[in-house]
């Protein structure tokens, strides 16, 4: 067959049958591992990690015939602790995803490019009033982690074995039947390590301001990995930690154009290739001279340094691939240099010497030597032809006897055909399976946390899965409520009505009238701007179990609550028709001592 066909054949394989999805089973397998109830802290049971889907999972949101995905990556962080660059203030205020009372540690660099210590500096103590935080210095200690014995490690995280996972295609990689689960620390700074990282030159426009703007703004994370020349050392392999960028990552990954998606995905199924990945070092088991994070960091390189046009003119992401982006790797590989993407001292291959020159030069004579033509019929033999095994016996066998260009062209647009067909049925069966994993969830745990975490999870999934769990939600609580609300369900309801909520407050608001008032008000504003509907009558009731809760709690002997509180209540029985209860409501405030100081509030809330 001609060279320039099969290239281009296979291009417009890709380019078909890569869709825009971003809803599917890898997904769903790892919104429900990170779902999961999580036992209470043995110190505070308020105290809960804090999960984030990473990896590729996260970041391609093309559904391609083949996955590539090899793992789940989750990262957690606890809410009871938090890092900050060496040298800046504390944070008076932080997200509703922290706890109370907070750890607070310095990030400190250590002798290697993207590689820190952290030291205990601060402690963080909330005054419930009005949210900020104290700070008070506490003994400066270096902090170390130590994993559980009886847990399998890779790297830095905890290898979590899938006894049921939901393989609905085939993969490049195997199935899908671990999950690398990672402790980290969240910094909600951007690290003084990669600073010049946001503020470089870029002649194309990517990033754009506003994505670099959301990424710094988003911070980081640390992770307890020391580097590779130190982890055998007796303190600096426990005390040692890595910056982690994936929250940055997702967000990069998340704006690429679909053809960018679809190299990237081809490139991490070329590289599962025994010759490149899995070649390591003489002696040196547990490293590898290329990884996944190498292809990556190549890719975010490539989409700064070229114009779009580069991209989109030609569409042949064969030859984008192989003519370009395997050739670079080849010379960075040669020159055992790939400089990370987000800090500029960091060599990602630093670890290698001239001790792993055979290593080298073997990986670096694979690429170099990739040819378009060789790639393309690679892709044939070893992507495409698993494709024609998930279509009838009919397309596979044509797909055999494809000996020349034409009868190649014929065999994959009836293995696209089939994958358009079959497309629509295939994403039912996924939504199907989203739906089931949220009846699951409600049905075992429904709490604040969760809710908050799978609506924002679901929203970016489908939006249909958001309002499927609100509607669950909702009849599930309705099932369970004999009688008054208890807290919890309470915060729940309020939460799925508002769309969102502040944990640390919801809970603050169970001891406190103020807070409980606050609470009903942020309700009220709801109500005030909804039509007559259900939903309506249940906000109404949630404002009022809110307003007799302020009334039961003993700090609401005040008559600035008293008073709020009946007046509020008065407020909403004259919405509802319900007059006589609304001038009751009135009677008692005028009942009250000394109302001279809070009737002005009455009057403008």
């Amino acid at each position: 067959m001609a060279n320039d066909d099969c290239s281009e054949i296979v291009s417009k394989f890709f380019l078909k049958c890569c869709l825009h999805q971003p809803l599917n089973t890898d997904r769903i397998t790892a919104l429900a591992l990170a779902s999961r109830p999580n036992p209470p802290s043995p110190d505070d049971d308020e105290v809960a990690p804090i999960p984030l889907i990473t990896g590729s999972i996260a970041e391609l949101y093309i559904q391609p015939m083949l996955s590539c995905v090899g793992d789940i990556d989750i990262m957690y962080h606890s809410s009871d602790e938090l890092a900050i660059p060496e040298g800046t203030a504390p944070p008076t205020h932080l997200p509703a995803e922290f706890h109370s009372c907070v750890k607070v540690y310095d990030i400190l660099d250590s002798e290697f490019p993207g590689y820190v210590y952290l030291q205990s500096c601060y402690l963080l103590t909330e005054c419930t009033d009005d949210g900020s935080y104290n700070a008070v210095r506490c003994p400066r200690q270096c902090m170390s982690y130590i994993a559980d014995s009886n847990v399998q490690l890779h790297g830095p995280a905890a290898v979590t074995d899938l006894q049921q996972a939901l393989p609905l295609s085939l993969r490049v990689s195997g199935p899908l039947n671990s999950a690398d689960e990672v402790y980290c620390i969240r910094c909600l700074s951007w690290p003084s390590q990669a600073a010049d990282w946001s503020t470089r030159h870029r002649n194309y426009g990517w990033p754009d301001s506003a994505t670099v703007d959301r990424i710094v703004s988003n911070g980081c994370d640390v992770v307890h990995v020391a580097h590779r020349q130190c982890r055998q050392h007796e303190w600096m392999g426990r005390y040692q930690w890595r910056l982690s960028f994936s929250r940055a990552e997702i967000v990069l990954l998340n704006s690429w154009l679909p053809v960018q998606q679809i190299v990237y995905h081809m490139l991490r199924v070329f590289t599962k290739k025994p010759q490149l990945t899995e070649i390591r070092p003489t002696g040196d088991a547990g490293a590898k001279i290329l990884t996944n994070y190498n292809f990556k960091t190549l890719m975010m390189w490539a989409c700064e340094l070229k114009p779009r046009s580069w991209w989109t003119d030609d569409m042949n992401v064969v030859r984008i691939l192989c003519v370009e982006l395997l050739h670079t790797l080849a010379v960075w590989v040669t020159d055992a240099r790939c400089k990370h993407y987000f800090i500029n001292k960091c060599n990602l291959m630093d670890h290698v010497d001239n001790s792993n020159s055979t290593c080298i030069q073997l990986i670096a004579e694979n690429l170099a030597l990739t040819t378009e033509t060789w790639l393309a019929e690679w892709f044939v033999h070893n992507y495409i032809q698993n494709c024609a095994q998930l279509c009838s016996g009919s397309v596979s066998l044509l797909f055999d006897n494809a000996c020349t260009s034409a009868a190649l062209e014929e065999a994959v647009s009836q293995i696209v055909h089939r994958r358009l067909t079959d497309f629509t049925s295939l994403s039912w069966s996924v939504f199907e399976s989203a739906q089931f994993l949220v009846i699951k969830k409600v049905l075992l745990s429904l709490d604040v946390r969760g809710c908050l975490f799978c609506m924002t999870e679901l929203a970016k999934l489908d939006r249909a899965l958001s309002y499927y769990f609100t509607a669950v939600a909702f009849l599930h609580i309705a099932l369970k409520t004999t009688g008054p609300l208890d807290d919890e369900l309470l915060d729940v309801l309020a939460t799925i009505c508002l769309q969102s909520n502040d944990l640390r407050r919801c809970r603050n608001a169970r001891h406190s009238s103020a807070l409980s008032l606050s609470q009903a008000a942020m309700l009220m504003k709801v109500v005030a701007n909804s039509s007559r509907s259900t939903v309506q009558l249940i906000e109404i009731e949630l404002c009022e179990s809110y307003l007799h809760r302020a009334l039961r709690l003993k700090d609401s002997n005040s008559d600035s609550v008293y008073c709020l509180a009946n007046v509020y209540l008065a407020v909403l029985c004259y919405t509802t028709d319900r007059y006589q209860m609304a001038i009751d409501y009135c009677t008692l405030v005028t009942w009250s001592q000394d109302h001279s100081h809070y009737s002005s509030q009455c009057c403008t809330r």
